[in-house]
């Protein structure tokens, strides 16, 4: 995927790499927090269409526990030395188009690892999930996606795009600071420019859950473990040939949104994104590879939430 496309690129094209950079490894203000409690969430979230059984629950805190052991000592080390080689670039203008083309590839290549590592431990906890938790699992997800239709298309398009609008620019000055006029404008216009990509990205969805659906009736068939990991990393075949489509569309809408954005930015939102990119590589720095805290599997301790 060329996120850079054919525009010249200055000095501001850093700004491309850590855009993505901060949407992939940090959802959360405190990246530390949210990476050593990720064993906790990811229980949480999976509860919250599914209630777990104590030994499902275990067996999913010791994948996930496995899974995060592995990415602290592998894989976080491999991003210190791409922030830190990148943060470097940056300081010393040594950001031509070859250079940024390495960084890019450095980061992308982030994914593969980690998705290979994630089929088995869904595949392990599908499988075990009986008839009644098969059902409580559709239900829930017929009402989540529910939840978001109404949450997402009850609008007008204009008032679609200027939700948008307003989600877009939150993501982004989180990581150039407030934006200017221009680029506001720039964000505006984009929104306004996507059609039907909500409406398609939740009709995408629906596919997919439907596609898993189908693909636990056969959960206890040897070929069980081999669907899961196709719905996980061809996910968007499931989705239907529009959302494949859109998704292509799209990414070349984003590629020309960060470029619009980095034309329009100046020295104060550089300062700001290498000060976000510096606390991102001191949070990676602390983050020792420590058991995660134990997730209680009692109601009680349920409430807390």
């Amino acid at each position: 995927m060329n996120v850079l496309g054919n525009s010249r690129i200055t000095k501001r094209g850093a700004i491309v790499l850590l855009l993505i950079s901060a949407a992939l490894l940090s959802a959360c203000s405190s990246t530390k927090m949210a990476y050593r409690y990720a064993d906790w969430g990811i229980v949480w979230w999976v509860e919250d269409y599914v209630t777990l059984t104590g030994a499902q629950k275990q067996q999913l805190n010791t994948d996930i526990d496995q899974l995060r052991q592995w990415h602290c000592s592998t894989e976080l080390p491999r991003y210190q030395v791409w922030l830190t080689g990148l943060e470097s670039d940056i300081r010393q203008g040594n950001l031509d188009q070859a250079a940024l083309a390495y960084h890019q590839d450095q980061l992308f290549d982030f994914f593969d690892p980690l998705l290979t590592r994630v089929p088995p431990i869904a595949a392990n906890l599908l499988a075990s999930l009986s008839d009644p938790q098969v059902r409580e699992l559709a239900e829930n997800m017929e009402q989540n996606q529910e939840e978001l239709e109404n949450k997402f298309l009850a609008d007008d398009p204009d008032a679609t795009a200027t939700a948008r609008a307003e989600r877009t620019q939150e993501r982004v000055e989180r990581w150039l600071g407030d934006l200017n006029a221009n680029q506001k404008a720039i964000v505006n216009t984009w929104s306004s420019q996507r059609g039907r990509q909500t409406e398609i990205w939740l009709e995408g969805r629906r596919n997919w859950q439907l596609a898993l659906l189908d693909t636990l009736q056969r959960r206890d068939e040897a070929g069980f473990s081999g669907e899961v990991e196709r719905l996980i990393t061809e996910s968007e075949r499931f989705r239907g040939e529009e959302y494949q489509a859109m998704m292509a569309e799209s990414q070349s809408a984003i590629n020309t949104l960060i470029r619009d954005l980095v034309q329009a930015s100046d020295s104060v939102h550089l300062t700001h994104l290498s000060g976000r990119a510096a606390e991102l590589n001191d949070d990676f720095e602390s983050l020792a590879c420590s058991s995660a805290p134990e997730v209680a599997a009692s109601p009680d301790d349920q409430m807390v939430r």
